[in-house]
């Protein structure tokens, strides 16, 4: 009996130790589950998180993607193939942070990703100001040559306008010159003759003995005119007006026109007051009248004088 009795409260003592083991593990199990609960939740808030930081700062990104490009500065194709991924590379972002949950991976790719993107677009944006300092600096150098080029645009046009009066004053002084240096008559009168039969030459005033005229003449002082020989050119109208011409008379330029004349002959001009004589034949009868005589010599009009015949 007491060897039974010694037993049962054996029995007993083994049960209560089991419970206890059963109750310490259900308790360590809570406290496991409580704890990883704890852990997921806090994981869960932290991805929540830091995906709404990634947000944040892809729109940041973006901002200030959009604020540079709103420069207006012209990019280059370089710049602008840049400028495409870096939009394109925010929206693959903003669509694997849309997902409803990411992993750990999943989330440590999406930060390696905004932290090469934030990279890209600091560079990008240096890139940029570096294009703008460019352009800048190449729209002075072309308004510096803009101002330059009128300047000397400027200058060509007053040296030509300089050139041209100096052309006109050269010319004008050249023609200047030209009528000093022409020779002009001092003195001059026109005798009319009769040849007899010996040869003798007698001077008249009537027209019908008259075969011949004499065109005596001196040369005003003249230091500027060239001395030697001078083409002389006469020209005589007769009393009807018009110019007495041979069959052999051609042109000559003076005052400017063109003119027939009735002979040509040459003086030797040495600016020493000399006279000279021009002996012309009339190959018609003479009549009664006034013939006028003009003489020419180095391009413009050299005296005018007249004869009456009865």
């Amino acid at each position: 009996m007491e060897s039974q009795s010694e037993q049962t409260p054996k029995k007993n003592s083994n049960v209560i130790y089991f419970l206890i083991v059963v109750i310490l593990a259900l308790l360590g199990t809570d406290v496991y589950l409580y704890m990883k609960k704890n852990n997921s939740d806090e994981k869960i808030v932290y991805q929540n998180d830091e995906k709404t930081r990634l947000q944040t700062e892809l729109d940041s990104l973006e901002a200030q993607v959009e604020q540079v490009n709103a420069g207006r500065t012209k990019m280059t194709a370089v710049m602008q193939a840049k400028n495409d991924s870096l939009q394109t590379k925010i929206k693959v972002l903003r669509g694997e942070l849309a997902k409803g949950k990411l992993t750990a991976a999943e989330l440590g790719k999406a930060q390696e990703d905004v932290k090469q993107l934030r990279y890209f677009v600091t560079k990008y944006t240096a890139d940029l100001e570096e294009l703008k300092k460019q352009n800048a600096s190449l729209t002075t150098e072309r308004d510096t040559l803009k101002t330059n080029l009128n300047a000397v645009s400027e200058k060509a046009n007053t040296l030509t306008q300089q050139a041209t009066t100096l052309q006109k004053q050269n010319q004008d002084l050249s023609t200047k010159v030209q009528i000093a240096s022409a020779l002009k008559v001092g003195n001059a009168n026109v005798v009319a003759y009769k040849i007899k039969s010996s040869g003798k030459e007698v001077d008249v005033t009537r027209a019908s003995p008259a075969k011949k005229i004499k065109i005596n003449f001196t040369v005003a002082s003249n230091a500027v005119a060239e001395k030697g020989a001078h083409d002389i050119y006469v020209r005589i109208i007769d009393p009807t007006g018009n110019l007495i011409t041979s069959g052999n008379a051609g042109t000559f330029s003076a005052d400017g026109q063109d003119f027939q004349y009735t002979y040509r002959t040459s003086i030797d001009f040495k600016d020493d007051g000399s006279g000279y004589t021009i002996d012309w034949v009339n190959p018609a009868a003479f009549q009664k009248g006034v013939y006028t005589v003009l003489l020419y010599a180095d391009g413009y009009t050299m005296g005018k004088t007249s004869l009456t015949l009865k």
